[in-house]
């Protein structure tokens, strides 16, 4: 069963940092675009960042995140990253990754073949 599962959310102060974790299961990511979407309570999904297939390519699609968020990933582990920094409230949001069947990013989560359950990110103080 092809399968992402995303790890890593939990509750963070405003400037704290998390890491997220995307890890595929029945299939390797080696060949796959990944992309980091969110969605906040009441909003529509949007997405965040996106790597290509050879990590040579990143793309950041929101801009209030450059600087602070940071994918990347790690084929051998299968596994793809969200690093966020000095985190704002406006960042709370469920943190979705898929993977799309290409080696290049696009911002349309229609293109993407495979997504995962999610990880709620909450910035509270």
């Amino acid at each position: 069963q092809l399968q992402l599962v995303e790890s890593g959310g939990g509750l963070v102060q405003p400037g704290g940092s998390l890491r997220l974790s995307c890890a595929a299961s029945g299939f390797t990511l080696d060949y796959y675009a990944i992309g980091w979407f969110r969605q906040a309570p009441g909003k529509e999904r949007e997405g965040v960042s996106c790597i290509s297939s050879s990590g040579g390519s990143i793309i950041n699609y929101v801009e209030y995140v450059m600087g602070r968020f940071t994918i990347s990933r790690d084929n051998a582990k299968n596994t793809v990253y969200l690093q966020m920094n000095s985190l704002k409230t406006e960042d709370k949001a469920v943190y979705y990754c898929a993977a799309r069947g290409d080696s290049s990013c696009t911002r349309g989560a229609m293109m993407y073949n495979y997504w995962g359950q999610g990880t709620q990110v909450t910035v509270s103080s």
